[in-house]
């Protein structure tokens, strides 16, 4: 969907660019140019156009719910892991960039989604992503929210990224975290407590082309995510007036619970040893809220996380 919606306001740009509004399309080069850091810079977020009356539609589409299992002190900055990917992140991006769900149940704490960089270098496509809270997920882009002084500043990061929508079926529980430490060491360098959060429903929206890993189309789109950035599940739901095919995700609700904080001092050179004990204290924590919360969304009781 980022996708598409990307494409369209490129295309958007080229017209203007062929059209008799050329200079429109080099007016925005300009502020293109001199704007280029504010993604890494806590973006540019507008209240308007997050309370815009189809958000609530969408949220109610699903429905998308964000559960509170404990409080965050606004006094502390945090990382929240985001699990799992899925394919369209319904969950990150309806309670964390639109609605008031968030501000209500964390007073005082101030919600960025950070999406993968290239989404802006998109025209006209960044400054509405921007518009929704949504920042880079660049190390300078998280350092930025992570060191804004009085705390208050929670960065949301999908954890699993591209790669893990690879694996977005329904009823998949597998999560790619095994090899990612990036977001641990970033906690420790900035002392940001980190939250583990589980959006239940996330797989159920689409259905996915099997691509089993080892198989040619997995393999092609393992390369393809390599040189573009990011991937291409082939993914397939209900249409607008039939249930049998199409591109409008199913129905199916999405519970995001959102776990306790896991207390982090700050380290400016912590060592592979401590990031490897916080790495596992985080994926312990993690388990433990779907274990504690997985009967409540319709898991079955000998389903598990898979960490790969």
């Amino acid at each position: 969907f980022l996708y598409l919606a990307g494409q369209f306001c490129c295309g958007f740009f080229v017209i203007l660019i062929l059209g008799n509004f050329w200079f429109l399309a080099v007016l925005y080069l300009l502020w293109l140019y001199l704007d280029w850091e504010t993604p890494c810079a806590g973006g540019r977020r507008s209240q308007w156009v997050r309370s815009w009356t189809v958000w609530k539609y969408f949220r109610e589409y699903f429905p998308i719910h964000l559960i509170k299992t404990s409080d965050l002190n606004p006094n502390h900055n945090y990382l929240l892991g985001f699990h799992p990917h899925g394919v369209l992140v319904a969950g990150a991006f309806g309670n964390f960039c639109t609605g008031p769900s968030f501000k209500n149940l964390f007073p005082g704490l101030t919600p960025y989604l950070h999406i993968m960089p290239i989404w802006f270098g998109c025209p006209f496509f960044r400054e509405y992503v921007m518009s929704a809270g949504m920042v880079s997920a660049s190390k300078e882009s998280v350092s930025y929210v992570l060191n804004k002084e009085g705390g208050g500043h929670a960065s949301i990061i999908v954890i699993g990224g591209a790669e893990e929508s690879l694996n977005a079926h329904p009823g998949s529980l597998t999560l790619n975290i095994l090899k990612r430490k990036g977001f641990i060491k970033m906690a420790l360098k900035h002392g940001a407590h980190l939250v583990p959060v589980f959006s239940f429903g996330e797989n159920e929206l689409f259905k996915q082309v099997a691509n089993p890993k080892g198989s040619w189309l997995r393999n092609v789109q393992e390369k393809l995510q390599k040189i573009m950035g990011f991937a291409l599940p082939l993914f397939h739901a209900r249409g607008v007036f039939q249930y049998s095919f199409g591109l409008i995700p199913y129905r199916q609700p999405i519970h995001t619970v959102v776990g306790s904080p896991i207390p982090v001092k700050r380290n400016l050179n912590p060592t592979t040893e401590e990031i490897d004990d916080l790495h596992a204290l985080y994926l312990q924590k993690l388990r433990q809220l779907f274990e504690e919360h997985k009967r409540n969304y319709g898991i079955p009781e000998h389903k598990s996380l898979i960490f790969e």
